[in-house]
């Protein structure tokens, strides 16, 4: 052989050699035959593969890989353990992964993170870094993304463009050739789809799918929040016209197949400004003194059969999405706003629960079924508010929906009345057993016809609210009784909450404590009755709003689900979600469900109602997380206006980065950055929740109240920056 084939055979096999660890070491967990390495080097020919397969021999034989199973090989492990779980990647760009199995979480640095963005499920190689020290890791492989789009700014050169992400955690830019571009314009806001992401190139290449139009204007914003979480903003053109051909008429035939509650005094409380009336109640006195008391529910699934392209965008949906200034419904307006809306003096088909109950509101019977009914009122929170406080049948203008003074019957003032006193009864109880009460503050705006906010308000939950919430409770209640406690075990969909986390209970009293709170963790009727005493004791505090958050963040997420453990949170053993089928697909499975156990069906399979439950359990999850963008983007819009004006703020979070303060008239949230506050160095400490000044040791505090001034409005990343004041004395 001459030296000339010589010195190529050993560069080839070099290059094999090189190739062999890099194929394994892509994929650490995963074992790989001779003919699956040769595909991901792309060796097709004979010597190459005889190198390929002589070289995994050698290879073997001197311990530098193990074979796993016949012909199969791994890269020997270094003493790093691999473990799954998801990325989480911080605002500095460092990275931790967050694995069930472990206690603490793996800390991964930014040139460790091997193309793994934020939320993917990946595979990280890990060793511990010393006794005491927290684990450090490598990403080595990714499982799946979690997400394959997002929203960014163009900047367009001759050739090609980049897409800035306008995501926090996303680190990297998109590179998009110039003829993938969709008529995208330098400047503008664009969704853009990741595509390749080569071995050697600093960036994924990726393509736009949609222009959402120029930065800074309000429909674009809030179309960049819906389309930054995968959720729609308008229905496909095929299930509008879908819906729109549905026969919505009230029929002789199919009332007859229902029990008709029509003459049944029958109303509805909603808020003012609502435009589907998805629920209502009805009232009678029976002769044995008792009430009969009807929660009638649109009656969804009588129009969105299963099989049908309404059907199918409805559980894509899951769930309707309440943002700001709009709702974007789960069905169309047809449904949503016409047929499924329980609107007054009109005859609608409903699935109702109906229970005869006593004086002392405990359910002696209980029927479940298909109805048909006609409200008779329509009623604002506000307007059944008045009735309550003054026991008076007349609504003045100030609260009137109408826009008028005007009267309402003995009859319906009674009926409210009654319902009221029935469901401080049902509230009393459920406390007393446990159930936990969450009443946090919710910001809302007043907006003009352009959508500018012209002030803030907190939506406040009273009586009247507290009536319908009971009422909704006891039918959801009811009917996962009724299905869960049948033998031999039903499938069904439950609304579950389970037991908060020891470790973040802790967590949380070491953070109430600065404000001289404490929760009894000695057992769960104790954590129970403290949370209650806490959430009480801090109503009208400034450590409120942080409070409460805090104390929700404890708390285990509720999910849907077809394995029943019981509702933590409201200290029930059986729950689900029937109310509310117009804007939540769980309760549409439900009421199928329900009707098809009514008609002696038998139980179907479990495994696709869980996945089901699985899907509409992340849609919901995905909307809250749109919805709180979106009332951030209109706090930041609405503090704008507000430049240079001093405000009196609690710290509502320390980092080692900075403070998060929130004003306490507006509930509007910003950060003060370290780097900005300049009469000393400060440092983060994280037992004390606060950063201190390694000069004067002044620190500022979680909880402490501070005077801040706006500094800096980003809408488009919906970052607020204050300016420290100092401390309130």
């Amino acid at each position: 052989m001459s030296k000339k084939k010589k010195r190529a055979t050993s560069q080839r096999k070099n290059e094999i050699t090189k190739g062999i660890f890099q194929v394994l070491e892509d994929e650490p967990s995963k074992g790989f035959n001779y003919k699956q390495i040769a595909a991901r080097l792309g060796i097709d020919d004979a010597t190459g593969r005889n190198i390929l397969i002589s070289r995994l021999a050698q290879l073997k034989s001197k311990e530098r890989i193990v074979e796993v199973d016949r012909g199969k090989y791994k890269k020997k492990s270094s003493g790093k353990k691999v473990y799954e779980g998801i990325l989480d990647v911080t605002m500095n760009g460092n990275a931790y992964v967050v694995v069930e199995e472990l206690q603490d979480d793996i800390f991964v640095p930014n040139h460790k993170l091997n193309k793994g963005l934020h939320g993917d499920i990946v595979e990280v190689a890990v060793q511990q870094k010393g006794k005491g020290k927290k684990l450090e890791g490598k990403v080595v492989g990714i499982v799946k993304r979690t997400k394959d789009t997002y929203v960014g700014l163009l900047e367009k050169h001759k050739t090609f463009a980049f897409v800035r992400p306008t995501e926090s955690k996303m680190y990297t830019d998109v590179f998009v050739p110039i003829d993938k571009l969709n008529k995208a314009q330098d400047g503008d806001k664009v969704l853009v789809k990741l595509g390749a992401w080569p071995k050697d190139a600093d960036s994924p290449y990726g393509e736009v799918i949609k222009v959402l139009g120029k930065p800074g204007e309000h429909h674009t914003e809030i179309h960049s929040i819906l389309a930054e979480y995968g959720l729609p903003y308008e229905f496909p053109y095929e299930v509008e016209e879908f819906a729109n051909k549905l026969d919505t008429s009230i029929k002789k035939g199919e009332i007859a197949k229902r029990r008709d509650m029509r003459d049944v005094l029958t109303f509805t409380i909603d808020p003012k400004d609502a435009k589907d009336f998805d629920d209502a109640l009805s009232v009678q006195k029976l002769e044995n003194g008792h009430y009969e008391i009807g929660i009638h529910i649109a009656d969804v699934s009588h129009y969105v059969q299963p099989g049908t392209i309404l059907d199918d965008e409805a559980y894509e949906r899951a769930t309707s999405v309440y943002l700001v200034d709009r709702v974007v419904p789960m069905l169309p307006e047809v449904l949503s706003n016409n047929a499924c809306s329980l609107r007054p003096n009109e005859e609608k088909y409903t699935f109702s629960a109906i229970f005869e109950i006593d004086g002392q509101a405990r359910v002696q019977k209980q029927w479940f079924g298909r109805t048909v009914i006609n409200s008779n009122e329509r009623f604002a929170y506000e307007e059944a508010q008045h009735i309550i406080e003054t026991k008076q049948p007349c609504i003045p203008k100030e609260i009137s929906i109408r826009n008028r003074s005007y009267k309402v019957s003995n009859e319906v003032v009674e009926a409210i009345l009654t319902l009221n006193s029935l469901a401080e009864t049902m509230r009393e109880r459920r406390m007393e057993k446990g159930a936990i009460s969450f009443d946090k503050i919710e910001v809302r705006f007043n907006l003009d016809k352009d959508n500018e906010p012209e002030s803030v308000y907190f939506k406040e939950a009273k009586e009247a609210n507290k009536l319908i919430e009971e009422f909704m409770l006891l039918a959801n209640r009811k009917v996962a009784e009724f299905i869960g406690k049948q033998k031999p075990k039903k499938t069904f969909v439950y609304r579950v909450h389970d037991e908060p986390n020891e470790e973040k209970l802790m967590a949380l009293n070491g953070v109430i404590s600065k404000f001289g709170h404490q929760i009894n963790l000695k057992d769960k009727k104790s954590i129970s009755a403290s949370l209650n005493k806490l959430l009480e004791d801090v109503k009208g505090k400034k450590e409120q709003n942080l409070v409460d958050t805090l104390a929700i963040r404890s708390m285990s997420k509720a999910i849907y689900t077809t394995d029943n453990i019981g509702h933590y949170g409201l200290a029930f053993d059986y729950y689900t979600h029937f109310t509310s089928p117009i804007r939540r697909y769980p309760d549409v499975m439900v009421h199928r469900l329900l009707q098809h156990y009514l008609d002696g069906g038998k139980s179907p399979q479990e495994g696709p109602y869980e996945e089901k439950c699985r899907h509409s359990s992340e849609m919901e999850l995905l909307a809250s997380s749109a919805e709180r963008d979106s009332i951030k983007y209109m706090q930041i819009k609405f503090m704008e206006k507000h430049r240079g004006q001093e405000f009196l703020g609690v710290i509502s979070g320390v980092t080692e980065w900075g403070i998060y303060v929130e004003i306490i008239e507006n509930k509007c949230e910003g950060m003060v950055r370290i780097r900005d506050i300049k009469d000393d160095y400060y440092t983060f400490d994280e037992r004390e929740y606060a950063i201190i000044g390694e000069r004067t040791g002044k620190t500022y505090q979680l909880g402490d109240e501070v005077y801040v001034m706006v500094k800096d409005t980003d809408l488009i990343k919906r970052h607020l920056d204050f300016s420290l004041i100092g401390k309130k004395e």
